[in-house]
C-alpha cells in the first residue's frame, strides 16, 4: 500500500466518521423556546437510548381527555451524569415533565426536567438558555 493509498483511506475514514455530526439536529430546528409546557401524566415507556432519550407519556388535559406525548431526553451519557438510571421511570409512574413544544405542532416535546415520583427533580435535556444538560 502506497503512502497516496493510505492518505485516500484516512480521508474516507474522516469523512465517513463525519456524516453522523452533519445528521444531528439543532433544538431549533425543531423545537421552539416560546412555547415552554408542563405536563403531568402517567410514563408508558422509558428509553434510555442513543442518540437521545425518550419519555412516553399519556398525559391528561384540563377535560380529562388523555392525549400520549413523546418527549425527547438529553444523551445516556449526560442522563447518567445527571443522575439518571435505566430505571429512573417506570411503566405506571405518574410524573410532571416540563419542556418545550415541537414547532411542527405534534405531541412532543423537548424535555428540560422530569419530576420523579420520589420528589427528585432531574435535568432532562436542554434549558431555556439554549443549553443542554453535559
Amino acid at each position: 500500500m502506497t503512502i497516496r493509498h493510505i492518505h485516500g483511506l484516512v480521508i474516507l475514514w474522516v469523512a465517513l466518521g463525519a456524516s453522523p455530526l452533519a445528521a444531528h439536529h439543532s433544538f431549533n430546528a425543531e423545537y421552539d423556546f416560546t412555547k415552554p409546557v408542563s405536563l403531568t401524566g402517567v410514563v408508558v415507556k422509558w428509553e434510555l437510548i442513543n442518540p437521545h432519550g425518550w419519555i412516553t407519556l399519556d398525559a391528561k388535559d384540563a377535560q380529562g381527555t388523555v392525549t400520549r406525548w413523546m418527549i425527547e431526553t438529553g444523551n445516556p451519557n449526560a442522563l447518567i451524569r445527571a443522575g439518571w438510571r435505566k430505571d429512573s421511570l417506570k411503566p405506571g409512574d405518574e410524573v410532571i415533565v416540563e419542556g418545550y413544544r415541537s414547532k411542527d405542532g405534534s405531541n412532543t416535546v423537548n424535555g428540560s426536567s422530569v419530576h420523579l415520583p420520589d420528589g427528585r427533580k432531574l435535568l432532562a435535556g436542554s434549558s431555556k438558555d439554549g443549553s443542554a444538560v453535559k
